[in-house]
């Protein structure tokens, strides 16, 4: 049977839109921090081994409920469901770029991508995912960007260090050396070079 803070930690976590800080927590259910996190993490593990289609995590520095990774394919179908404003591809190229070269503005992101992101950006921002987080020192004091707790949430993630290293996504060296290869103008050295067709002759003798 669940205890009385057990069940006031599901009560509150129920109800929260956001996750929530371990030590607010520990504050409003009058329990020391690391009681707290121990019970969160009974609770959590309980969940996992009755099966349940929910799962207690901490993400984005404190705690929340959210599906179970098996369920995502009804998750997934429930949500989609005639859903039209999911984000563009260049939406999510745009938020790749600010999520791994944060702090950035957004010339510095149009420059990388190579057209106009004012659009883009904006839309991101309207949806939450990056936020202004600065401005840049230089000339202009353009605005900087970075990512959300939001954009944490809908990852799955503690922090932004928990984002996988983006060498993980760039092709290795033996891969470019056969593109640039590929692309190279100079025959390979041991590919015949054609000879240059011979010079018309003058018909005019000079």
């Amino acid at each position: 049977m669940a205890t009385e803070l057990q069940r006031a930690l599901e009560a509150i976590l129920m109800v929260a839109e956001h996750p929530i800080d371990a030590n607010l927590l520990a504050q409003v259910t009058e329990t020391p921090v690391d009681q707290l996190r121990e019970v969160l993490a009974e609770l959590a593990a309980s969940y996992e081994v009755d099966g349940r289609g929910f799962i207690l995590v901490e993400v984005a520095g404190g705690w929340r409920y959210q599906s179970h990774p098996e369920q995502a394919p009804y998750v997934e179908r429930f949500v989609l469901e005639g859903q039209t404003a999911r984000l563009s591809s260049a939406a999510l190229e745009t938020l790749a770029i600010v999520a791994y070269k944060q702090p950035i503005s957004r010339a510095q992101i149009a420059a990388i991508r190579g057209v106009n992101v004012d659009g883009v950006v904006r839309t991101l921002e309207q949806r939450g995912y990056i936020t202004d987080v600065g401005t840049d020192p230089g000339p202009g004091n353009a605005a900087l960007f970075g990512t959300t707790d939001l954009f944490l949430e809908r990852l799955g993630l503690r922090t932004i260090e928990d984002l996988p290293p983006i060498a993980e996504f760039v092709p290795g060296p033996d891969i470019v050396e056969a593109l640039e290869a590929g692309l190279r103008a100079e025959p390979a050295a041991d590919e015949p070079v054609a000879e240059a067709p011979a010079a018309a002759p003058d018909l005019d003798g000079d």
